[in-house]
C-alpha cells in the first residue's frame, strides 16, 4: 500500500516550520510521516530528507509546500526530482505550484510543461542563491577595504554541544529540550548556534 509523506525545511533560528506543518496536515499527511530540517538548502545532505528518501518505494508521494523548501540548488532539484520520479518511480506534490503533481502530469504535454516550471522555478532559486553569496563577498571586501574588523576570536563551545545541536537538527530535540539538556539558557543555546553555523558552516545560506 502506498503511503503520503510530507517534507518541510526551514533554515534559521528565527523560522518556525508550523505553517508548513498545518498546510501538511491539512492536505493529509499523518503527523508521523512528516519530516523536518532545520538547514540549508544548499544541498540535500540533509538527515530528514535522506530519511524520508530511504523509506520511498514506488507508488508513494511526497508533498512540500513549495520548491524553495526542497532546496536551493538548481542542479540539485532536478537530480533529486529526476530520482524520486524516475528511479523509485514515487510521485512528488507541490503545494504552491499545483502544476508541480507528478500524478496529473502523466501525458507528454503535461510532462513538459512541469518540466518547464521545474527548470525555471529551480533557476530562480539558484540565482537568488548567487546572489546571496556575492552580496555577502562584496560587502567583506568592504569591510575590508575600510579597514573593519570582521568579528572576534570565538570563545570555544562547551563540550557535548554538536551532538545535541545534531539532535535539534534532526528534530528529536526542541530548543528547550537541548538548552535544558546543554545546561543553558534558549538564548544562549541560539547563540552557540549562530556561532558554530557561523564559523564552522560560513557557507550555509537560506
Amino acid at each position: 500500500m502506498s503511503k503520503h509523506y510530507g517534507y518541510m525545511r526551514v533554515s534559521t533560528l528565527d523560522q518556525n516550520p508550523e505553517r508548513q506543518r498545518i498546510e501538511l496536515l491539512r492536505w493529509g499527511i499523518a503527523e508521523e510521516n512528516i519530516f523536518c530540517d532545520r538547514l540549508s538548502g544548499k544541498n540535500f545532505n540533509r538527515p530528514a530528507y535522506q530519511s524520508l528518501k530511504k523509506q520511498l518505494k514506488k507508488g508513494d508521494l511526497v508533498v512540500v509546500k513549495s520548491i524553495d523548501r526542497l532546496g536551493r540548488s538548481y542542479d540539485d532539484i532536478k537530480n533529486e526530482w529526476r530520482e524520486i520520479v524516475k528511479v523509485i518511480r514515487a510521485d512528488i506534490v507541490i503545494l504552491d505550484m499545483p502544476i508541480l503533481d507528478t500524478r496529473r502530469t502523466t501525458d507528454l504535454m503535461g510532462t513538459l510543461i512541469a518540466d518547464i516550471v521545474l527548470e525555471l522555478l529551480s533557476y530562480v532559486a539558484q540565482t537568488e542563491r548567487d546572489n546571496i553569496r556575492q552580496r555577502q563577498a562584496e560587502g567583506i571586501a568592504l569591510a575590508k577595504a575600510q579597514g573593519k574588523h570582521l568579528g572576534r576570536i570565538p570563545k570555544p563551545l562547551p563540550e557535548g554541544f554538536l551532538a545535541i545541536y545534531q539532535k535539534w537538527i534532526a528534530g528529536e530535540y526542541t530548543l528547550a529540550t537541548a538548552s535544558q539538556t546543554l545546561g543553558v539558557s534558549v538564548s544562549s543555546f541560539r547563540h552557540m548556534i549562530c556561532k558554530y553555523r557561523k564559523h564552522a558552516l560560513p557557507e550555509c545560506e537560506t
